[in-house]
């Protein structure tokens, strides 16, 4: 018994040691944090309230709770609002809100409505190939190197931004919704993901040992190719395999038809629809105080980067991007445009201003960061992307306030859309994409630089996905 006891006390004493490592919270420590903690019956009654209650119901600001007002002195013409669902293809759906309303607006009276899921069904193919091609492009890199984890920790995700919509739609096409509707697994990807994810792993592994092996080119193709086809095989089944070909007729705003039946594939369609390439006719802007304006960057190994574009932006002051939205809506044009959506976001009201809820007095402290160190420190970041349709002018032409199109359904919000405040705009907005024709020639030289490269983990280039 004495000799259990003796071991016991030993083993304690190991552990009380470990903890006063240098670095670690030692008993003195944990004495000084514990004496410097408020003992009033204010902060009993906070942990009452707190445990039994959501934080953002006891921090909504009372004096911020009145009616959102819903005037926009500059408002494009509103169209139908989808729901991206369980998924986090809403780059894809804010993508196809732009290309439908620009239809809309060169027919004046036909509308359309573009399947998600067709575009989403080659997008998870290509990032599919993305990751296998890099598997065997690194190979010989061992399989703890960041580049290779790159590939491994995320083989394929919902996630995108507009170049993905630009880089798909030209290559494969476009195709109604109701030729080729929403499945269930295209709506709640994350199970099909998961699967999905697993047999990439898996032939990642094996194209790494195929390269160990000394295996040529021509064999390392071959066995993609194969790999991809069970991948195509695993989406057709959850997502519903592409359509071919299709007949088609066109309404009008009110839903009757006004044109005669027509056959179509899904290119021709996109040329029908939209006319022209994409890429090019845009350009992407950012803002990243992190950096300096007035330069391009272009994110490397972007999802679509053996089968389209990198992702490239100009990082600009956020006037110099207000005034692209006001002019491009000014002209009746929506924008893609990308938020860190979750900060101080009143979902109830669907209203985002930064006087919404006052967590610092709850907790008797403040959160000072600024935008810069936000990102620095992954505390910020581009998480949703939504369709800018309005803005509010003061009487000097500033912006008062903003209105996106969201993808989280009709009833959600105001209506389907969000309205924001200048003052939140300039702090949590980073993406726009907006038409060349609405940006001034010295900017469109300064895109036109040799970009520089920024590394994927950055964390202001996480895909937009919520």
């Amino acid at each position: 018994m004495k000799h259990l006891f003796l071991s016991v006390f030993l083993v304690v004493g190991v552990a009380c040691l470990a903890q006063t490592n240098e670095g670690g919270i030692s008993q003195q420590m944990l004495q000084q944090i514990e004496r410097a903690q408020k003992t009033s019956t204010t902060d009993r009654a906070l942990f009452n309230a707190i445990a039994s209650n959501s934080i953002d119901n006891l921090t909504q600001n009372f004096a911020n709770q009145g009616p959102v007002d819903t005037y926009f002195s500059v408002e494009t013409k509103k169209q139908s609002i989808h729901d991206q669902k369980s998924s986090g293809r809403c780059w894809l759906f804010s993508g196809l809100n732009v290309l439908r309303s620009n239809f809309a607006l060169k027919t004046d009276s036909l509308s359309v409505e573009y399947s998600q899921a067709y575009l989403f069904f080659y997008d998870q193919l290509e990032k599919a190939n993305l990751m296998l091609q890099g598997c065997i492009d690194h190979a010989k890199k061992p399989i703890d190197d960041q580049r290779v984890q790159f590939f491994f920790k995320s083989p394929i995700n919902d996630g995108g931004t507009f170049c993905g919509v630009a880089d798909l739609a030209e290559k494969y096409g476009l195709v109604p919704m109701s030729v080729m509707p929403e499945t269930y697994s295209a709506e709640n990807t994350s199970r099909m993901a998961k699967l999905i994810a697993s047999k990439l792993r898996e032939y990642g592994l094996e194209l790494r040992q195929m390269v160990a092996d000394g295996k040529k080119t021509a064999a390392l193709k071959e066995r993609k190719t194969q790999m991809l086809g069970t991948i195509y095989h695993m989406l057709a089944i959850t997502i519903g395999e592409p359509v071919k070909e299709f007949t088609y007729a066109f309404k009008n705003k009110e839903g009757r038809q006004v044109t005669a039946e027509k056959r179509y594939t899904p290119l021709s369609f996109y040329q029908e629809t939209v006319g022209a390439p994409l890429n090019g006719s845009f350009i992407m802007v950012m803002n990243d105080p992190r950096r300096p304006y007035y330069k391009t960057y272009e994110v490397e190994y972007d999802r679509h980067t053996y089968d389209g574009h990198n992702w490239k932006y100009l990082n600009l002051p956020m006037d110099e991007i207000e005034q692209l939205a006001i002019a491009s809506l000014k002209d009746g044009h929506k924008l893609y445009s990308s938020y860190d959506v979750g900060k101080q976001f009143d979902r109830k009201r669907g209203f985002l201003d930064l006087d919404n809820y006052d967590y610092g007095s709850l907790f008797g402290t403040t959160f000072p960061m600024d935008k810069a160190q936000r990102i620095s420190t992954f505390d910020s970041g581009s998480t949703h992307a939504m369709t800018l349709t309005a803005v509010d002018l003061d009487d000097s032409g500033k912006a008062k306030k903003w209105k996106v199109e969201n993808s989280w359904g009709p009833s959600y919000g105001q209506a389907g859309c969000l309205i924001m405040t200048e003052r939140w705009m300039r702090e949590y907005m980073f993406r726009l994409v907006v038409d060349k024709k609405y940006v001034p020639e010295n900017l469109l030289e300064m895109e036109k630089q040799k970009p520089l490269m920024v590394m994927p983990e950055d964390p202001l280039f996480q895909m937009d996905m919520d």
